[in-house]
């Protein structure tokens, strides 16, 4: 069993954000700038080297 570290922990947090962003029931504007800013966030935390 794989232990899970703290960063991937946030990155899939924040990965379930970004695809939660998508669905939400705003314009389209707000939906893609939340959806890109919950992805930059997980994608830094990954190549942090926390999450595989």
């Amino acid at each position: 069993m794989t232990a899970l570290f703290p960063n991937a922990i946030r990155a899939l947090a924040h990965r379930r954000m970004a695809l939660s962003a998508l669905r939400a029931n705003s314009s389209l504007s707000v939906r893609l700038k939340r959806y890109n800013h919950h992805s930059e966030i997980a994608r830094k935390l990954e190549n942090a080297g926390g999450a595989q």
